[in-house]
């Protein structure tokens, strides 16, 4: 008998794992500890004008099965009406069965709006009007979203430059509970090469109130830096690794190479792997030194499109799976920070999914200090954020390592509407360790099952992180 779509047990296949989400998951508070939300938004407690600026504005997940649906750019990043857009969208989402967009899409018209509707061409303009009636009432603005969605923590990505003026804001609101904290990005000072390098070094000099004429100069600022951002309450990095290169060099080495792509304004690929090798083992010492989890979102393939990329920008929609080695570079930068004594707490993301096993088996190889978990292989990312994604990742994990030390879900979105996501994750843990158990694989003993599902959904990351109270 056919199940009603997205019910109260929707994903979950089995007695047991209906008991283990609505007993143990469900109520679970959120610990974002990467996403890409605005602290400015947050402050502010930012009113949108409509669904389509809280849905479609810089959502490039829709935005690239719009142009796979034949929607005009117009509709997607142009100047089209709001309305229009939104109604390009519903036009689009009947299409996507089989995507996980299809789900997060009603997921978060229920879960927010509470509308079951589905989305389509006839339905969208009575949701039109119904969600943004909701919007510009009250209890829709950023943090009420925040709130709704029983979020305690919130992990920015942040400019190793930035002022951190909104986080610092955040910390006096009244009515906020929520820990709102920055993450330190450092990725545009390691691309050495690019046209961004200099301008960066310009910002970077102005935030530190000092030349940065050496390389030396530019640990010294970095490090103030990771300071400040550790008074701030900040405890996490994070690193775009597109490809993972790894190379033992000696400090004079780079401090010659960051004095040549100061006047020439590049240099060699070689030189630029040491650099970046070099300078990825001080980061790495200066988290471990104050208890930081180190992020490294590796295998990117970025602005693959020249022509959109010179017409829109970056982070439109554009970009792939990057392929290529990764496990002897990977396995280089752990092993230079444990026999330095500096490894920190590490998380190991890879957009291609064919990583898994290298980047599970290459984690075990690294973990000890009495830290739990302390090198994760982090949840599915990106275009692996979806059933068959989080599953893969969960079973190489639960195969290679330790599934219960896992720190769990993260959302990595720009949308004040993607917590959904996290009830998603949880859905399909419930469901493999129901089915482990159905299998006779696992004991139905709900004091251990439960036990890890929490773990999982909220406490590890809890403990793990140890953000300041």
């Amino acid at each position: 008998m056919a199940r009603t779509f997205l019910g109260k047990n929707f994903l979950l296949n089995s007695d047991t794992a209906k008991e283990l989400y609505h007993q143990y998951a469900k109520e679970l508070p959120i610990i974002d500890y990467h996403c890409h939300l605005s602290p400015q938004e947050i402050y502010e407690n930012k009113k949108f004008r409509n669904i389509t600026e809280a849905w479609l504005g810089g959502d490039h997940y829709k935005w690239r099965v719009m142009r796979a649906c034949g929607v005009d750019e117009e509709l997607i990043t142009g100047g089209a009406d709001d309305y229009d857009k939104f109604l390009a969208w519903a036009k689009v989402v009947p299409r996507l069965l089989g995507n996980p967009l299809y789900h997060w899409t009603h997921l978060e018209l229920q879960r927010f709006f509470g509308i079951d509707e589905l989305l389509n061409e006839r339905t969208a303009p009575a949701i039109w009007e119904r969600v943004n009636a909701l919007l510009q009432g009250e209890g829709f603005g950023a943090r009420d979203l925040i709130k709704k969605s029983k979020v305690t923590v919130v992990c920015t990505t942040d400019d190793p430059a930035d002022s951190l003026e909104y986080h610092f804001k955040i910390k006096e609101l009244k009515d906020f509970d929520t820990q709102v904290l920055p993450s330190f990005r450092p990725d545009k000072f390691l691309e050495i090469n690019r046209d961004t390098f200099k301008p960066w070094l310009a910002k970077l000099e102005a935030a530190a109130g000092k030349p940065i004429a050496s390389y030396s100069a530019l640990l010294d600022a970095l490090r103030e830096r990771i300071e400040f951002f550790h008074e701030a309450g900040g405890r996490v990095s994070d690193h775009a690794l597109d490809t993972m290169e790894y190379q033992e060099t000696r400090l004079s080495e780079v401090e010659a190479i960051f004095d040549k792509a100061l006047k020439k304004g590049s240099v060699t690929p070689a030189e630029e792997r040491k650099y970046k090798s070099y300078t990825m083992r001080f980061l790495g010492k200066e988290y471990a030194e104050r208890g930081w989890a180190m992020q490294l979102h590796i295998h990117a393939l970025r602005n693959t499109n020249s022509a959109m990329l010179k017409r829109l920008g970056p982070d439109t929609g554009y970009d792939a799976i990057n392929d290529g080695p990764v496990a002897a570079a990977l396995a280089g930068l752990l092993n230079a920070l444990e026999r330095d004594g500096a490894l920190p707490k590490t998380i190991l993301y890879s957009l291609n999914p064919n990583d898994y096993p290298a980047l599970a088996s290459i984690m075990g190889c690294f973990q000890g200090d009495g830290v739990p978990g302390k090198i994760q292989f982090g949840t599915a990312w990106w275009f692996n954020d979806n059933k068959d994604g989080m599953l893969e990742q969960m079973k190489t994990l639960a195969n290679l390592g330790v599934l219960a030390q896992f720190i769990g879900m993260l959302t990595d979105s720009r949308s004040f509407l993607s917590y959904t996501r996290h009830e998603y994750f949880r859905r399909l843990l419930c469901d493999v360790l129901g089915d482990w158990v159905e299998r006779g694989e696992a004991p139905k003993d709900f004091e251990l099952l439960g036990t890890m599902v929490t773990d999982i959904c909220h406490d590890n990351a809890k403990r793990y992180f140890a953000f300041p109270e």
